[in-house]
């Protein structure tokens, strides 16, 4: 096996049931990361995938953030895609003139703004351990405006009804230019239609100076937002819950990721790497 590189998603593939990486397959991830590096790519801002780079003992290393958007290698960015703040105007326009606005959370690299602290926000919270700034979508956007900034990602979160709604006015508006993932029916993520999960990586073996090629790749994924990354690898692997999609396109099914399927998969393969 001629492996030379890792990347695993993380929510749904890489933690468990509790949110956070067990100790099984800590222990496998830190046994590994001296011979592969281990990196992650995910829909997450920075922050919030730094926690479990501490966790590896593994800070500095690079990472995957916004599903490709943002890439930094030693700590530096290397890309950066944003939407541009007149796009976020419509977007943010057309919710506050319904007559039930849902849930928008706006995302520059490490800021997290949302216009209050509602269900939706602590939700989030306590999910990625990561509290947003409160301040108005209007307002953000003005500050950015000013900044010269867009956002790497948004997240509409409301009712199934709501996020239909939005669905419907950014694929009437903004079909050309924008990529959007509806997780869950209550989740609507909204990116730059030029990125994604591989984008980001072959932006990342790039800045590592091309000696590692995708064929050398293993990648850990349960998602749509995966199944591009997956299919590129010379590696794929889907754990047991993914979607039936990227298992289709996957070279290996490893067990469910509430019973360590990253770091049952790693534990199988370490004898054959060293």
């Amino acid at each position: 096996m001629n492996y030379k590189i890792i990347f695993s998603d993380i929510d749904g593939t890489l933690l468990n049931s509790d949110r956070t990486i067990s100790e099984f397959t800590e222990a496998q991830i830190k046994k590994i990361k001296s011979q592969l590096p281990f990196i992650l790519v995910s829909s997450r801002m920075p922050r919030q995938m730094t926690y479990f780079q501490d966790q590896l003992d593994d800070r500095g290393q690079s990472m995957i953030a916004y599903n490709g958007a943002l890439v930094l290698h030693r700590e530096q960015v290397i890309h950066s895609t944003e939407i541009p703040v007149e796009t976020l105007d419509r977007l943010v326009g057309f919710n506050e003139s319904a007559s039930e606005p849902i849930h928008i959370s706006l995302y520059h690299g490490d800021e997290w703004t949302v216009n209050a602290m509602d269900h939706w926000a602590r939700r989030e919270e306590n999910n990625t351990r990561v509290t947003p700034e409160i301040l108005s979508n209007k307002a953000t956007l003005d500050k950015w405006e000013k900044e010269k900034k867009g956002a790497h990602k948004v997240m509409c979160m409301g009712d199934p009804e709501q996020i239909d709604r939005i669905v419907e006015f950014l694929g009437d508006t903004c079909t050309d230019t924008l990529h959007l993932y509806r997780s869950k029916d209550t989740y609507l993520e909204i990116a730059d239609r030029r990125v994604s999960k591989l984008t980001g990586i072959n932006l990342l073996l790039e800045a590592m100076g091309n000696d590692i090629s995708l064929e050398q790749a293993i990648a850990f994924g349960d998602n749509y937002n995966d199944i591009e990354m997956i299919r590129a690898v010379g590696m794929g692997v889907a754990v047991a819950n993914a979607r039936e999609e990227l298992k289709e396109v996957a070279n290996k099914i490893t067990t469910h990721h509430k019973e360590d399927g990253v770091g049952r998969f790693l534990q199988e393969i370490s004898g054959q790497l060293s």
